[in-house]
């Protein structure tokens, strides 16, 4: 019985705890037409911590997101940060969008983004090239859902792979 505890601790322990510290490194973007107001919105959910990493990294400055002291110039750097790593391409064509803001939900902050004056009608092709924290993660996912219509898509993008699209 004592050498039955003494490979639990040795092994099993030990290989319990490396698992509970494993961060994985995700973020999940839905992307929908919405006729009434003739946009393309994008929402992106990202860790918080991650996404502060990445600022801290690229700007050199810590950001503090989602909290009272969150600095005055973190929805510019968001907003940059994402025009680098974010690019949108309708019919082949680079599109500018705008970045509406955030908001905070636990660990998670959801990045609200929209292409305004679109018409469903124009559309042959939206292709997403989603690089957010690849630069910081090696292991980074960033999940893709279009929703355009009764049209649905999904991809997951990694390094090698961070474009999807969606044909119409």
């Amino acid at each position: 019985m004592h050498s039955t505890l003494k490979v639990l601790y040795l092994f099993f322990i030990p290989l319990i705890i490396a698992f509970g510290v494993h961060k994985f490194y995700v973020s999940v973007t839905q992307i929908e037409y919405y006729a009434a107001e003739e946009a393309i919105q994008i929402t992106s959910r990202v860790f918080i911590d991650d996404l502060e990493r990445a600022l801290l990294e690229r700007y050199e400055v810590k950001a503090i997101l989602g909290t009272p002291q969150e600095i005055s110039e973190a929805d510019r750097l968001i907003e940059r940060y994402l025009k680098s790593k974010f690019v949108v391409q309708i019919n082949d064509i680079q599109v500018n969008y705008n970045y509406l803001g955030k908001k905070t939900d636990s660990d998670m902050i959801i990045l609200f983004l929209e292409i305004p004056g679109f018409s469903l009608d124009k559309l042959n092709s939206l292709e997403i090239q989603n690089e957010l924290l690849m630069d910081v993660f090696e292991e980074q996912k960033n999940i893709l859902h279009f929703k355009f219509g009764d049209k649905k898509k999904s991809f997951v993008l990694i390094r090698e792979s961070s474009k999807g699209m969606l044909n119409f």
